[in-house]
């Protein structure tokens, strides 16, 4: 019977740890997530953010749905404060949308 409860718990830990685990990085570390936009491809780099203390429920799923084909948000959008623009404001964040800032995600 003992041994029975030991199994119990230790497949219960490893649930929780596979649950957990599998949570922390939906964009893998070296991975990035990349948008076609007209001007250059625009790329998200979960770690960056992860470093920085994010956690993903920051923006998914109230910000971003958590879906490859969340990708339907415009720069008029950002200007408006929508989407990466939440953050991205020059408040928060550094500004997507004043200066010279399109090469920080941008890329050609």
């Amino acid at each position: 019977m003992k041994r029975a409860g030991y199994l119990i718990r230790l497949c219960a830990g490893f649930a929780v740890m596979c649950v957990t685990v599998s949570g922390v990085y939906a964009v893998p570390p070296g991975k990035f997530v990349e948008w076609k936009t007209p001007m250059g491809k625009v790329v998200f780099d979960g770690k960056v953010h992860a470093d920085k203390g994010f956690e993903c429920v920051r923006c998914h799923p109230a910000i971003f749905e958590q879906e490859k084909s969340a990708d339907h948000f415009r720069m008029t959008d950002i200007k408006i404060r929508k989407f990466c623009g939440e953050c991205h404001n020059g408040t928060e964040a550094f500004s997507a949308t004043e200066g010279y800032n399109c090469k920080r995600c941008h890329k050609k």
